[in-house]
């Protein structure tokens, strides 16, 4: 039997800390994984559906979108992606009688934890204005408040429909098709607050916003570089692939203000010496200030450099740079070289935090490696100068020929599950007008053109009252984006809000004058439609696209799926009353998309490439590969048709005297903005989220104390915002630098602090001050 919800938020007094873990997994994460999944679905339910997680035939896990080879484990999931399963596979439910029993006022005093712990959602509310409480509301009342608010509006552009990743291939591309259909590009999604600013470098530099690498490149790499990331809490699935890449001989670098478990020692639960002596992963930690890659990466390139210089060679060739791979697919290098020659090292080691002896050691790395791989996450992409740093990561592995060669090239790991297939899909504000055509010609009408509000530019707009409507596909809205109290107000400015959920959150209590939640089917679930069970597919983070199949029961009978809710709005909008297309809107038969899948699935095939036979290719066990063409013939679909270099000015964090620069992370227990529990055990705080980690030496140059309660004040502009009542904990973080959890520490990032080009939030990158509580 599944165990009762929590009654009441975490009790941030009892926290406590211990020294912090130097290995993960093992048998504490196998034991905390049944713990959780024992509680949420009981001890049958547990077995019968983790067995299935990321099976050849079962569904795929919503915990991040890691790929599987074809041949799978027995037990194909981590700590982690048991989590994620065991809440949306969760006994608990939250019922009509839930939200009769408590106003939105009394909710929105709870924190993430327990609102997302009281269960899944079964039937669609509705919030009138002026109401105090969500009341039940019929589908078809639902869809037909939908319709009416959207046809009532004086714009298209007044609407905005957001989405997060965990949504699937399909309903993404029916939800962008109805999004163009209502005549606007206003999608936002959660790429444009993580991994924006990887597209945004890749594109530019190789013509593709995705990694080049397999797995099979991961476990065969000499060098491999992990920079701004955490796998053994965010991807704990990707140890296994380091720990491959370790016992065939590669050389581990991992890069970050933190040391974390994860890349220490690895104890691989799949098999018994894993469990007994585990596996050393990192050969170099170094410790770099928070913004400080892009002053290492052009101190990498300026080592290269020189070693050229110098007559020196790397293996298989007789020089250094890979100059055959530099005249046949590149340009730019001698602009490119020119501005290494003048950034100084005394720069580098300042902007980087290190020392020069450890940019050297990492350089003599380099040149001993005959294929290289960087891998990266967001503690690259938060920062206002992060698209000119990921450019002087692809400039170190052009410098070498590390793009489209066995066991190199770049690899930005994604967090949900199909983010990377929903911009595959066309979730996006501003497509190329190549997919436009393609998406007129298909479904015979006039897409817009006009590029979209991102999800900075539209918390913008709703702020300034340009927009009545809001959409929520999946995730967290109000607790993903930044500037949390503006992105509140912004949200109230509307007249309706739509959230598609499974679970409840805090999203469902920043609302706009009216609000709607309807309930979704989970990844889990059997999704049964007119035609049968349906199965859907995601691409992973190395565009591999495969089918998931859900298996459970439905939470409640009351569910729609993703598709249905798109599909069943779209016929309401786009159709006379005898179900015939209205003129200027996509012809399409929504029903009959509704009722079977593969219809759905036709169409994407027609639109967009690397689709092609996409009924036939999934039913193949493992599904299929993308085509990427840097790594599958080093073609480079750039204005030049090459590759590439650029010369970036060095950049780096200014930090003002009694100031730290702060980056807000996860804690162990969380997935994006779903809080599991109320431990850290890896960083060691247990039963609590408020702490703020510092180093000693700022802790005593600033005049606290270890433990001490202070409110964390970020500066920006002339504008203070303000978290109240976090304990300071001595950490292991380079001095001027500070971390902190989201989304609690969210309210401190600005609204108007993005990165250049790609407009992500600079979360990894807010100058705060302490103050006594």
């Amino acid at each position: 039997m599944a165990s009762k919800a929590p009654r009441h938020n975490i009790d941030e007094s009892k926290l406590t800390v211990t020294k912090p873990k130097t290995k993960a997994v093992g048998i504490p994460a196998v034991a905390n994984a049944l713990k959780i999944s024992f509680e949420q679905m009981g001890a049958v339910r547990s077995v019968q559906t983790l067995m299935a997680v990321n099976q050849l035939d079962g569904f795929d896990c919503m915990g991040c979108a890691w790929p599987e080879h074809e041949k799978r484990n027995a037990a194909e999931f981590c700590e982690n992606g048991a989590k994620a399963v065991a809440e949306e596979a969760t006994r608990r439910r939250v019922t009509p009688e839930f939200f009769a029993a408590h106003s939105v006022a009394d909710l929105k005093t709870r924190d993430d934890y327990w609102l997302g712990q009281q269960g899944r959602l079964t039937h669609p509310m509705f919030l009138d204005e002026g109401a105090t409480h969500y009341v039940p509301i019929d589908w078809d009342e639902a869809y037909e408040l939908m319709a009416g608010e959207l046809r009532g509006l004086a714009s298209p552009d007044e609407a905005v429909f957001y989405t997060s990743g965990r949504t699937s291939n399909e309903a993404a591309f029916v939800y962008q098709l109805l999004v163009r259909g209502i005549g606007t590009n206003n999608l936002p999604d959660c790429s444009n607050m993580c991994h924006e600013s990887s597209g945004s470098a890749l594109v530019q530099t190789i013509g593709i916003g995705k990694g080049s690498v397999s797995l099979t490149d991961l476990e065969t790499a000499s060098l491999i570089f992990v920079a701004g990331q955490n796998p053994g809490t965010n991807h704990p699935r990707m140890l296994s692939a380091l720990e491959k890449a370790k016992k065939n001989g590669a050389i581990i670098v991992s890069i970050n203000p933190l040391p974390e478990a994860g890349l220490l020692h690895f104890e691989n639960p799949q098999n018994v010496s894993g469990m007994l002596v585990g596996t050393e992963l990192t050969d170099d930690f170094l410790q770099i200030r928070a913004g400080g890659d892009q002053a290492l990466f052009q101190g990498l390139g300026k080592y290269l450099l020189e070693a050229e210089t110098a007559g020196r060679s790397t293996p298989g060739l007789d020089t250094v740079l890979d100059h055959a791979f530099i005249t046949n697919h590149t340009v730019g290098v001698d602009d490119y070289l020119r501005h290494l020659e003048k950034v100084e090292w005394d720069d580098i080691v300042e902007a980087s935090g290190l020392t020069l002896e450890q940019i050297h050691a990492t350089g003599e790395r380099l040149l001993a490696s005959n294929a290289t791989i960087v891998c990266w996450a967001m503690g690259l992409t938060q920062h206002k100068h992060s698209v000119p740093t990921l450019r002087d990561v692809v400039n170190v592995l052009l410098l070498q020929g590390n793009i489209g060669k066995p066991g190199a090239g770049v690899c930005p790991v994604r967090g949900h599950s199909n983010v990377q297939g929903d911009r595959t899909m066309g979730i996006f504000e501003k497509m190329p007008s190549t997919f436009h055509d393609r998406l007129d010609h298909e479904f015979e009408f006039l897409s817009p053109r006009e590029h979209g509000y991102d999800t900075v530019a539209a918390i913008r707009a709703m702020r300034d009252g340009k927009v009545r409507f809001f959409m929520g596909m999946g995730g967290n809205f109000v607790r993903a984006a930044p500037d949390s109290l503006v992105t509140e107000d912004a949200l109230a400015n509307t007249a309706l809000t739509v959230q598609i959920s499974t679970k409840l959150n805090h999203s469902h209590l920043s609302t706009g004058r009216r609000a709607l939640i309807l309930p979704t089917l989970g990844r889990t679930e059997k999704d049964a439609q007119a035609s049968g069970d349906q199965r859907v597919t995601v691409e992973d983070s190395m565009s591999a696209v495969h089918a998931s199949r859900g298996r459970l029961k439905p939470a409640s009978e009351h569910l729609h799926s993703e598709v249905a809710i798109v599909c069943n709005l779209a016929h309401k909008l786009f159709t006379d009353a005898e179900g015939r297309p209205l003129p200027n809107t996509p012809r399409a038969s929504w029903i009959s998309l509704r009722d079977d899948y593969s219809l759905v699935r036709k169409h994407i095939q027609a639109v967009i490439d690397g689709f092609e036979d996409f009924e036939e290719r999934i039913a193949h066990p493992g599904g299929f590969v993308l085509p990427h063409p840097p790594r599958d013939a080093r073609a480079f679909d750039t204005p030049t048709g090459k590759a590439l270099f650029t010369g970036n000015e060095l950049e780096y964090i200014k930090i003002p005297p009694g100031r730290l620069a702060l980056q807000t992370l996860r804690s162990h227990d969380q997935y994006n903005t779903t809080i599991y529990g109320k431990d850290d055990r890896y960083r060691g705080i247990h039963g609590g989220r408020r702490v703020v980690l510092v180093s000693k030496a700022d802790i005593d140059e600033l005049g606290f104390t270890d433990g001490q309660m202070v409110h964390l004040i970020s500066e920006f502009q002339g504008v203070e915002r303000l978290a109240e009542n976090f304990r300071i904990v001595a950490y292991s973080t380079p001095k001027g630098c500070a971390a902190a959890y989201y989304p609690e520490t969210n309210v401190l990032v600005p609204l108007d602090s993005v990165a250049d080009t790609s407009g992500t939030p600079t979360s990894k990158s807010v100058i705060i001050r302490m103050e006594a509580a």
